[in-house]
């Protein structure tokens, strides 16, 4: 590989080579992979160091908590000094770079939050555990809720819809088809799950702007978004969507760059295999179509895993950049996968790969990287380069000064809570006769049970189907949306427009 090269990001080195990134490949994506304590987490932290100095943008979750050190000028100590003089590399001169800090829950870094009507039944489907028949029920009530004008931005809203729909399946049936009460109340009981692990403050208002993480300082340093993981990691689905949503979220809005110069951000996908685990056939089709066209958005994703074999073959076809760390061959199952990630990189004469792997030291890595030509080059044994800042984490008072002193400081701290579905079903139940309003009492493990008497049609109209939306506009009634067809009604505006990404919607797209 060439010792000087424009817009790259030199990530490893040995006596005899220098493995760069170069900035116009940098959007073809990449996977790192190694075990437990074999330099991932250094590497992730070069990596982003590199990028950063380019300008680009990076995003990464921070699962063991170490990687916000990089906010801090490092400090190379006697030993890893001498670590590094054994292998003919230079210490790097301490740096500190621009980061911004997220968290789900809001307590280590800035709030993230994303609606339900944008997170969608399919990432909701698969956050909640949800088999296919129930499935297709969440799909119903998002339906109806769409055809409805009913906005739903948090969990409550979703509650109340899905209680509703559960209350009022017979009136839905022509329409819609039979609407499973056991499997309204499955729904339920997930949401109450996802609630009780910290979820609801994911979900409402105000929704993250991706802008937020594309930004540069004043020096021209590309910020480091790092996302507090340790907490959201008892929750693997919920990260799992998070970070879905957020990659659908990117693939949505931006628009149609082609091949830069270099990336407008980098999105590090660590613990990848979360993604994958157990995930139906249509979300991993999704996902790889996303990782496919979402580098003509000019976005870089890199997926951080233990082995190659956690990726899907149709994803990883897609990944052009590899860096792969040692792995132990303690189980014939390890053996299995240390051949299968050698046959993934390109051969070197004189270089067995499925030996090396084994035999990698900590922070020593098999390269592959894409050439000026899109080709991957040999693989080749190196040595990572240290980062410039902190190996380690923060001090709370460190993380304080960089909260106080954001970009985004107070932008997303106070939640919103606007007139949506819950409020509008509440609302109007005053109207409702005394039988339906004690049914839209009960718990959640009641809440499909059958009413004494129903409300007439009339009243259910007005239950539902207010004249007013949430923001003032019109809405239709029951007996109009029976009249239209079920693709009209998703894509119409009925008070707002329908928003459901790729990975998330009913159709697969979305609305702005």
């Amino acid at each position: 590989m060439t010792d000087t090269i424009k817009n790259a990001v030199l990530i490893a080195k040995n006596s005899q080579t220098e493995c760069h990134i170069l900035g116009d490949k940098a959007n073809r994506h990449g996977l790192i992979t190694g075990a437990t304590g074999t330099g991932k987490t250094v590497t992730l932290q070069t990596m982003a160091e590199g990028f950063s100095r380019q300008g680009v943008p990076v995003f990464m979750a921070d699962i063991k908590g170490d990687l916000t050190g990089v906010s801090q000028a490092g400090n190379i100590q006697v030993k890893m000094a001498e670590i590094l003089r054994s292998r003919d590399i230079d210490s790097p001169t301490p740096r500190a770079f621009p980061v911004t800090l997220w968290d789900v829950f809001g307590e280590k870094g800035h709030p993230v939050r994303a609606t339900i009507s944008d997170l969608g039944p399919l990432l909701l489907s698969r956050m909640l555990n949800l088999n296919d028949t129930q499935t297709g029920v969440l799909q119903l009530v998002f339906k109806i809720a769409d055809n409805a004008g009913l906005l739903l931005l948090d969990l409550k809203d979703l509650r109340v819809m899905c209680q509703h729909v559960g209350d009022h399946a017979k009136d839905f049936k022509t329409e819609y088809g039979n609407i499973s009460a056991a499997s309204v109340g499955a729904i339920q009981r997930g949401l109450i799950q996802i609630e009780e692990q910290g979820g609801e403050a994911f979900f409402g208002e105000p929704m993250l702007n991706i802008e937020d993480l594309m930004q540069t300082d004043r020096n021209g340093l590309g910020l480091i978004n790092i996302l507090a993981a340790d907490k959201l990691m008892n929750s693997p689905r919920l990260y799992a969507a998070f970070l879905l949503w957020l990659l659908s979220e990117l693939f949505e809005n931006l628009p149609e760059v082609g091949d830069l110069d270099q990336p407008k951000l980098v999105f590090f996908f660590d613990e990848a295999h979360l993604l994958f685990n157990d995930a139906p056939k249509v979300l991993v089709e999704r996902i790889e179509l996303v990782v496919r066209l979402i580098r003509s958005k000019g976005v870089g994703v890199y997926f951080v895993t233990q082995n190659s074999a956690d990726v899907p073959d149709s994803v990883l076809s897609q990944l052009g950049h590899r860096v792969q760390h040692a792995l132990r061959a303690f189980t014939p199952r390890d053996q299995k996968a240390i051949k299968a990630s050698a046959q993934t990189m390109r051969p070197k004469e004189g270089l067995n790969i499925e030996a090396a792997i084994t035999e990698l030291a900590v922070g020593e890595a098999l390269v592959s990287f894409l050439d000026n030509k899109g080709r991957p080059t040999e693989t080749e044994r190196v040595f990572v380069l240290p980062p410039a800042g902190q190996l380690g984490p923060i001090t709370p008072e460190q993380r304080q000064t960089i909260l106080r002193n954001s970009l985004v400081a107070g932008v997303y701290e106070a939640q919103l809570d606007r007139a949506s579905a819950f409020e509008t079903l509440r609302a109007q139940a005053p109207d409702m006769n005394e039988s339906a309003v004690n049914t839209a009492k009960q718990s959640i493990a009641n809440a499909t049970q059958p009413k004494a008497d129903e409300a007439p049609s009339s009243m259910l109209a007005s239950l539902l189907f207010g004249s007013s939306g949430p923001r003032g506009g019109q809405r239709d009634g029951l007996a109009q949306m029976v009249m239209k067809s079920a693709v009209r009604t998703v894509g119409s505006n009925i008070g707002r427009q329908v928003v459901r990404g790729l990975l998330g919607g009913l159709l697969g797209g979305r609305k702005r």
